[in-house]
């Protein structure tokens, strides 16, 4: 069995201070993909940088304290690879590939656009540009499974108040369009939909600050783990898990019937 977990940790030094390094070791994963480090390499030591019976990679964003995203891993990767070679996209420390073999797993943050119009631009030529990217990874021949936070809510269901949000960053017509793209153009496929086709409340993710999201769940399913068809097919099992709260995400832990 291959177990990974996806978090968005919302500075690891938080998620940290939390409970998230005591709780890590205990979930068997094999492969742990976090993002938003907001992080440099100079701040991590201990259980951060290598937790017990994992190597950590990672790929920091040249800005401090902003994004960044890593790899835990059990097993030593075959390779690394850090960003996906266009300058202002790796600048930002969003990309981090590790090979096994014939698979692929990638720990990807796509920015937010809600703080301004402006990082909305930014989101969007990162969509433009990341597509293509996905097209050639589709077409290398491997299994790849892209685990993260995509900040895109795809359909009604991946939201409490899809209504409110038509016109806000996260569920804008054009994003869920692109993601649809994704998944029939392309060929990817949400794992945890593969599973739970039409959870509502139990699939959520994230929860805002604002209003007691938590506390009601009015969440949004933006964190997924995507891959290519023939590891989509042997995936057992998906949870998200919310005994404990290390970040405003939850982590997202799918079992694949595949062996690295």
């Amino acid at each position: 069995m291959l177990r990974i977990i996806t978090l968005n940790l919302n500075g690891v030094r938080s998620a940290a201070a939390k409970g998230f390094f005591d709780w890590l070791p205990r979930r068997d994963a094999d492969l742990v993909c976090v993002q938003e480090l907001k992080a440099q390499a100079a701040d991590m030591g201990g259980p951060m940088l290598a937790p017990d019976g994992y190597h950590g990679y990672f790929h920091y964003a040249e800005k401090k304290g902003y994004s960044g995203v890593g790899i835990y891993a059990r097993k030593r990767p075959d390779k690394v690879t850090e960003g996906i070679g266009i300058a202002d996209i790796d600048a930002e420390g969003r990309y981090l590939r590790a090979d096994y073999g014939n698979l692929s797993v990638i720990s990807v943050y796509i920015p937010s656009g809600s703080s301004s119009e402006e990082r909305q631009a930014v989101k969007f030529g990162f969509m433009e540009r990341f597509l293509p990217h996905l097209g050639s990874l589709m077409a290398e021949g491997r299994e790849v499974i892209l685990c993260g936070d995509w900040n895109i809510a795809h359909r009604e269901i991946d939201l409490k108040n899809w209504r409110g949000n038509r016109k806000n960053s996260g569920f804008l017509p054009e994003e869920r369009a692109w993601l649809t793209r994704v998944f029939d153009e392309l060929g990817w496929v949400d794992v945890y939909r593969r599973l739970y086709p039409d959870a509502t409340g139990d699939a959520y993710t994230w929860w805002s600050n604002r209003g007691q999201a938590w506390a009601k769940n009015v969440g949004w399913r933006i964190d997924y783990q995507i891959s290519t068809p023939a590891i989509a097919e042997t995936v057992k099992a998906a949870a998200i898990y919310k005994d404990q709260r290390f970040s405003d995400h939850a982590p997202l832990t799918v079992d694949y019937d595949w062996n690295l």
